[in-house]
């Protein structure tokens, strides 16, 4: 009689089932980003230096009128040292946070920065240049507008990361997005502040069309809006008249296209390679050279080299901003990475355009180079997150969270289609 062959006690029968299977925990909880990890080291380097950079043309555009004003030809190079070092702080710090903590914070800052534009517009504001756009904290002086735009990109982020598949509805995806833009532009206006006003209208349209709103409501609204522009231009005595300045420049030399006829002498006074570092005389005529014209400044002490070494730091900045877009864990990283490098890339394009009397005269600074505290901290701060979503990501086992020792991640196609098919899907819909 044949025995029958027992089967091994640590195997279990065939008749038994087979253990379930624990479902897949989503890609959000399975990606990481190390805050040990490194940063772009590129993109890092360059604002270091664009901000090191900065402290010394402040110093060598406010030196004469430091020395008039307050005895003391080093007063804003002190202030402008101590700014930069700690904006070099604020910068680490926001690095080694992970950017996917913001989500929290998203109402709490958009809520207080429309309440301080507000504080601003309503008797609380410090005016200055016939506008009330600063808010004193005794010795600090913060300005409201430049948190604006860091605020309403990362509202943005937030939004268009949830909506992502409401993005073409106009009632869900795209109106929302304008009424909160339009806020805090009626805020700004209101103090006034055209050129921030058109920046937040920049960004809200920018980060639309990436994150894939329809196009047609993009161009249309941009139609409209442009001539509430034209209209708030022509309709305000003060614009008109600074925009009939710009447009005969020489005939208002000496009234209110001094500052801009000033500062385009000194361009041309730079030539090729500038009258050297120290040496610029333009700073004898050009009033708050070390603020919003310090671009002039720069351009006569290094001329032509140093204008173009200046505008490819910032091509480098805005290039390696969207290369972290595009590599970025989630479309809330990406959406964020995406508005922190248009954010820089409008800022500095809109005043080097303004120093050259390309555009009218507004009140944007120079990012990392231009003279005060608010500005220099804020963006240092975007800097940070941007370099935080730039860290490699890992996946973390679903049971232990623990990280696992693997290279990164290639890109989500998911973050990056949307933003390289964009334009065929807008021809499509025209």
């Amino acid at each position: 009689m044949q025995k029958t062959r027992e089967l091994p006690k640590n195997r279990p029968a065939k008749s038994e089932a087979p253990p379930e299977k624990k479902p897949l925990a989503p890609i959000s909880e399975l990606l990481h980003s190390s805050p040990d990890g490194p940063v772009d080291s590129l993109l890092a380097a360059t604002v270091i230096a664009l901000i090191g950079f900065g402290v010394v043309m402040v110093y060598s555009a406010s030196a004469v009128e430091a020395t008039t004003r307050y005895k003391d030809p080093e007063f804003f190079l002190k202030r402008q040292a101590i700014w930069g070092a700690l904006a070099l702080f604020g910068m680490w710090v926001a690095s080694r946070i992970d950017y996917r903590r913001l989500k929290a914070l998203t109402y709490p800052i958009l809520l207080s920065v429309i309440g301080m534009l507000t504080l601003t517009v309503v008797g609380f504001g410090h005016r200055a240049g016939n506008a009330d756009r600063w808010l004193n904290l005794g010795p600090i002086h913060i300005q409201p507008a430049e948190l604006a735009k860091l605020a309403i990109v990362l509202w943005l982020a937030y939004s268009l990361s949830k909506k992502a598949d409401q993005i073409k509805s106009f009632a869900v995806g795209f109106l929302p997005h304008l009424f909160v833009c339009g806020v805090l532009m009626l805020l700004c206006l209101k103090q006034p502040d055209f050129g921030s006003s058109v920046v937040l209208l920049f960004l809200t349209f920018t980060m639309l069309f990436v994150a894939g709103a329809k196009v047609p409501y993009i161009a249309a609204f941009t139609m409209l809006l442009g001539l509430g522009a034209a209209a708030a231009i022509r309709f305000t005595s003060y614009r008109y008249a600074r925009y009939v300045a710009w447009i005969d420049m020489d005939a208002h030399r000496d009234g209110l296209a001094y500052q801009p006829f000033q500062s385009v002498m000194s361009f041309g006074s730079g030539g090729t390679w500038g009258q050297g570092l120290g040496r610029g005389l333009q700073v004898l005529y050009l009033p708050e050279a070390h603020t919003d014209f310090v671009s002039a400044i720069i351009g006569e002490e290094l001329g032509f080299v140093g204008i173009a070494c200046l505008a490819a730091a910032y091509l480098v900045v805005v290039a390696r901003g969207v290369k972290v877009a595009l590599n970025a864990a989630d479309d809330y990283g990406s959406f964020l990475a995406f508005g922190i490098s248009t954010l820089f890339g409008v800022q500095a394009l809109t005043n080097l355009a303004v120093a050259m009397a390309i555009l009218p005269t507004k009140g944007l600074t120079l990012p990392f180079i231009s003279y005060g505290g608010s500005s220099l901290l804020v963006n240092a701060a975007a800097i940070g997150v941007l370099l935080g979503i730039s860290r490699p990501r890992r996946r973390i086992a679903p049971d232990n969270k623990k990280k696992e020792p693997q290279k990164p991640l290639e890109p989500l196609p998911s973050a990056t289609a949307v933003v390289l098919t964009n334009a065929e899907q807008g021809a499509a819909e025209w």
